[in-house]
């Protein structure tokens, strides 16, 4: 590892994005997305699964200062155990206990997060007005010692970290510590931060290597890049080390949560398979397969990659690559989706995508683009900026309806309306985006995701502003104490060619812009007097730049016939087509009933529409293809095999991401090859 190499996020105080296609998303989480989960997360909106999150924020408050009032003659409630969820059978019902998830209170954390990145880039007096009243209100359910979990608050602390495994304090104080130095970085405003300090340092006294020190770590993982976050915002190395012993005790033995929860063994319940699921079969230097709950795996190897960095630990950085690569090359769907089967929300084994039942969890997109983004900061390659693209274009984009008010848990790459309601196997996949969940992690997970955009876009090391993902806007790349301003011009993902304008201060620096997988057979039309160098996927653009300066990109976007590897048995004979960073599915809509009908030229003519889909015009594709016609013959169960008769006709292709903005109906991505 190469420390000079090492590059940073931009400031979003030093972005501003005026990309077409990426300001209506900005303008979506901002005018409707932050506002509509608000009412969710106080359980305003009609017909919507109730979160209960800011209700056990005021409980656990008013017990908090009951506790004060009264000092020790207070006894908190008695702990019971409810189970993994507590919902009352009547709203009239309800009682000063806890109700929902024990992860709750992540989703007020998550949605602090959007706010903060949405105030960076649009100030908002109301919107921050709202967000402060928020914040107090998590502080003053903090407790003296800085423990802060609404669900032992409430229940009964004597049983807090108790449970790691199961119960999600340490997963909570990692959404905690990531809105609080998103909010400090926007604001200024420093009192969530010094709560999540003071949680960091609750925990940091109860685990660690020290004698008599609890030798746990997270059941599900995203502590470890939260803490590397805090301690370099703050510059405490306390956060570093304690992130860093997570990750070195995950998977050591004797296995802690067989400690924790004896009974387990006692039942027959030692597999591997249980360790799998929280990445903790072995360490994590020796896991060279990406396993278990999806989710969980992407935040563990996005805090594995941040500590390599911050540690200089090289074989740690291996393990990342060994991990990226059983990801990418077996694991991964051409969506960029990961976790294929609903069964512990987890990866399968490999070559193992089927397109019916996939689960490909919105949030375990989202935690692909947090690795990928992590292991462009250690060392830039495009194939880790490709796989940023693709899941973002496609299942991160298709977690949301076009008006930002309905979502989806679940990304399948084929659904059959029918299926989902009568086959249980199939139950989980969803025909209509949702208006809220119980379990509601994606909703505000894509809000804070979509409103950093920009963190994943641009970044930066001393001499070189890297250009990852190709989003209009202008840029300030300060350069010994001057600042240079960049200007980009893109219509990316619909249009092929990027101009980038530089108001240089006289200053030598490089811009690297990434060459896309899709885009190999790029030209550079206008680059004048600059020393250029291809190096890992990215072109590096270097001299003095004056004012006034202009670089001119063209990417040619190809319609493209894709065939996945021969050993993911269920996409055999079929093709999937791609335009850019774009994956096309065929919806019944456009092309009527029993999409497994239909089959795709292998070659020929294929030609670009733009379509209006919900509002929103897009780049649409029509190409030639055929219905199978079934013969009063063929209409029989089982028949001779016969040649088939085939009708000619014109296929219709519309982004994934834009998949049921159109009521509910048949979908597929994958189409049967002529």
């Amino acid at each position: 590892m190469d420390k000079n190499k090492y590059n940073n996020p931009l400031p979003l105080s030093q972005i501003e994005i005026t990309d077409y296609f990426w300001e209506q998303e900005l303008n979506l989480v901002r005018k409707e997305m932050i506002p509509y989960q608000w009412k969710a997360l106080n359980d305003q909106v009609a017909d919507a699964a109730p979160s209960y999150c800011i209700r056990n924020f005021k409980v656990a408050g008013r017990l908090n200062e009951k506790r004060k009032r009264l000092g020790e003659a207070f006894e908190e409630p008695s702990y019971t155990y409810r189970g993994f969820e507590v919902l009352p059978e009547d709203p009239k019902d309800l009682k000063e206990q806890f109700y929902g998830f024990v992860f709750q209170d992540s989703d007020l954390y998550k949605w602090l997060e959007a706010v903060a990145y949405s105030l960076e880039q649009y100030p908002d007096q109301e919107l921050q007005k709202t967000a402060e009243e928020a914040i107090d209100l998590i502080i003053n359910a903090q407790q003296e010692d800085g423990y802060l979990n609404t669900y032992y608050m409430i229940n009964g602390k004597d049983m807090a970290f108790t449970n790691l495994r199961d119960h999600h304090e340490l997963y909570c104080f990692g959404h905690l510590a990531e809105a609080a130095v998103a909010y400090y970085q926007a604001t200024g405003n420093d009192k969530l931060l010094k709560a999540a300090e003071r949680f960091a340092d609750c925990i940091a006294a109860r685990f660690g290597e020290a004698e008599g020190k609890c030798k746990g770590y997270p059941g599900h993982e995203i502590a470890e890049m939260a803490l590397v976050r805090l301690y370099e915002a703050t510059g405490n190395k306390t956060y570093l080390s304690l992130s860093s012993f997570f990750i070195n005790e995950r998977g050591t033995r004797p296995y802690y949560f067989d400690q924790e929860h004896p009974e387990a063994v006692k039942k027959g319940q030692e597999g591997k398979i249980r360790y799998e699921y929280h990445q903790a079969h072995v360490p994590v230097r020796k896991q060279e397969e990406a396993v278990g709950h999806a989710v969980r795996g992407g935040y563990l190897y996005s805090g594995m990659a941040d500590a390599a960095r911050c540690l200089e630990d090289e074989t740690l950085y291996e393990a990342c690559k060994q991990l990226w690569n059983s990801i990418v090359s077996k694991k991964m769907y051409i969506t960029g989706g990961i976790g294929s089967t609903h069964i512990g929300e987890a990866f399968s084994f490999n070559y193992d995508l089927p397109n019916d039942t996939a689960y490909t969890e919105t949030c375990a997109s989202i935690s692909l683009m947090f690795f990928a983004r992590r292991m462009l900061q250690i060392n830039p390659e495009s194939r880790y900026g490709d796989v940023m693209e693709l899941a973002l274009y496609n299942t991160v984009l298709s977690g949301m309806a076009l008006d930002g008010k309905s979502f989806f848990y679940v990304n399948p790459l084929e659904v059959l309306p029918e299926a989902s309601r009568r086959d249980e196997r199939k139950a989980h996949v969803k025909t209509v985006r949702q208006k809220w969940f119980g379990c509601a992690c994606c909703p505000p997970n894509l809000a804070r995701l979509l409103s950093s955009i920009g963190l994943y876009a641009y970044t930066e090391s001393e001499d070189t502003l890297f250009i990852h993902l190709y989003i209009g806007g202008s840029i300030e790349k300060k350069v010994n104490g001057t600042v240079a301003k960049i200007s980009i011009h893109s219509d990316l993902p619909w249009k092929e060619d990027v101009d980038i304008k530089i108001q240089g201060t006289g200053e030598v620096f490089t811009v690297a812009v990434r060459i896309p997988g899709w885009g190999k057979e790029y030209e550079l039309l206008c680059a004048d007097g600059v020393e250029k160098k291809e190096s890992q996927g990215y072109l590096y653009l270097t001299k003095r730049w004056e004012k006034g300066e202009e670089l001119k990109l063209h990417f040619p976007m190809k319609i493209r016939r894709l065939e996945a590897n021969p050993l993911v048995r269920e996409t055999i004979g079929k093709i999937a087509i791609m335009r850019g960073p774009i994956v096309y599915c065929m919806e019944e809509v456009d092309n009527g009933a029993n999409l497994h009908l239909l089959s795709a030229n292998k070659v020929g003519s294929a030609e670009i529409e733009e379509r209006e889909i919900a509002g929103t015009m897009m780049t649409c594709i029509k190409m030639g293809g055929y219905r199978q016609i079934v013969s009063q013959e063929e209409a029989t169960l089982y028949h001779d095999a016969s040649e088939e008769y085939k009708e000619v006709l014109k296929l219709s292709f519309v982004p994934y991401y834009a998949w049921a903005n159109r009521g509910e109906n048949e979908m597929q991505v994958w189409v049967r090859k002529e």
